[in-house]
């Protein structure tokens, strides 16, 4: 099993000083008001605590989580949205090769896209390994780069965008279904999926670009391949799955950039951070959180999947791998004043009303430092019962 994806490496604790007077902090019961105005007091002060921690990385162009870097480069096109910048994440082609060849590549990845408006950010790969885009350190560091992005740029969430060109493209095929619940879109560009699965890519948009004649490793049959499969999933799913395919004839590895149509089709998409159906499969970097489900640490395994979904007041379980499941819910998703039903594996295993706890509101800001991913209650399974 490779590394465990655990929480950002920030600290957004929140001290009795933080909370507004009459809010209440440390009980439960909350009601739908105070619950949302806990919510926004604690994400400000935690955007507040991301703006001092992080503006020396930022304004240095290089973030650091343990032992690894990610310098970048950006440039910012357009005017501010009302709704705030879009970010591109780009990552460079290179890989197992060495460094002056990796900075080379890196150098020309800022140039490469021009998005007409957003933040765009080209970053430096920590390594120069083959798989140099999707080593387990790579989504802490992206996580790192979104929070500061939102903090110093005005990056809305849910306009976040992730592309790559050649090992690039890799770290797309790999990043965008592990980290789906991040981006709102997604465009590979000329790369190979290893052994990654398009399971989770349920709920972002996703497009492929590929040189018909980009034959080495296979790369234009896999493209041609992960078409079908796409519009397969689609068909079953046709509230999900959204994507775009191309392969450019004539074309071998290098494109001649008529991949660049894939930034204006990705800006047309939104993420949606509570989408009512999530399908979740454990890449070999585990995460612990997606969406609004999350598992602990002792009950991941690589492959597993779950299948969730819900639908007024009630929720499904209808794949579960793991025995012990958390479920978030929070008063944009359901209706808390009134009873939530939980089927499991078509079984009703709960039917109560649940309290909006602040511990919650609180854990899961400490957790995903994203404003769109603040939750109010949990519904806790473990080995087919609801704990409480």
């Amino acid at each position: 099993m490779r590394a465990l994806i655990l929480l950002l490496i920030i600290s957004c604790s929140v001290t009795a000083q933080t909370v507004k007077p009459g809010l209440n902090y440390t009980g439960g019961g909350l009601t739908k008001k105070q619950a949302n105005e806990l919510g926004s007091t604690l994400w400000q002060d935690c955007l507040s605590r991301l703006s001092a921690q992080l503006k020396g990385e930022w304004d240095s162009r290089e973030l650091k989580v343990g032992s690894h870097s990610l310098k970048f480069k950006y440039k910012v096109a357009g005017q501010k949205p009302a709704d705030g910048r879009s970010l591109y994440i780009s990552m460079h082609g290179g890989g197992n090769a060495t460094q002056e060849l990796n900075d080379q590549q890196w150098n020309n990845q800022i140039r490469l896209y021009s998005p007409s408006e957003g933040v765009y950010v080209a970053p430096r790969a920590p390594t120069n390994t083959w798989n140099l885009w999707h080593e387990a350190h790579i989504d802490t560091l992206f996580d790192r780069l979104i929070a500061a992005a939102v903090a110093f740029e005005g990056v809305n969430p849910n306009k976040v965008y992730l592309m790559g060109y050649s090992a690039g493209g890799d770290g797309t095929y790999q990043l965008a279904p592990r980290m789906a619940d991040r981006w709102a879109a997604a465009a590979m560009m000329a790369g190979h999926p290893n052994e990654t699965s398009p399971l989770g890519l349920r709920n972002i948009g996703f497009t492929i670009h590929m040189g018909a004649l980009d034959s080495a490793y296979k790369r234009n049959d896999i493209a041609r391949r992960w078409s079908v499969i796409l519009d397969s999933l689609s068909k079953d799913d046709p509230d999900g799955y959204k994507h775009f395919v191309q392969l450019h004839e004539g074309r071998g590895h290098w494109m001649n950039r008529e991949d660049s149509v894939a930034v204006p089709w990705m800006a047309a998409f939104r993420r949606d951070p509570l989408p009512n159906r999530v399908v979740w499969k454990q890449d070999d970097v585990n995460h612990l959180s997606f969406y609004w489900l999350a598992v602990p640490p002792g009950s991941v395994k690589t492959g597993g999947e779950i299948v969730a979904s819900y639908k007024g007041n009630e929720i499904d379980v209808t794949k579960n791998y793991s025995d012990s499941l958390i479920i978030r819910l929070n008063d944009k998703m359901v209706d808390l004043d009134k009873p939530v039903k939980l089927s499991y594996l078509g079984k009703q295993i709960f039917k109560g009303k649940l309290q909006r706890k602040a511990s919650v509101i609180k854990n899961t800001i400490d957790e995903r430092k994203d404003p769109e991913l603040i939750f109010s209650s949990e519904l806790i399974i473990v080995k087919g019962k609801v704990i409480k």
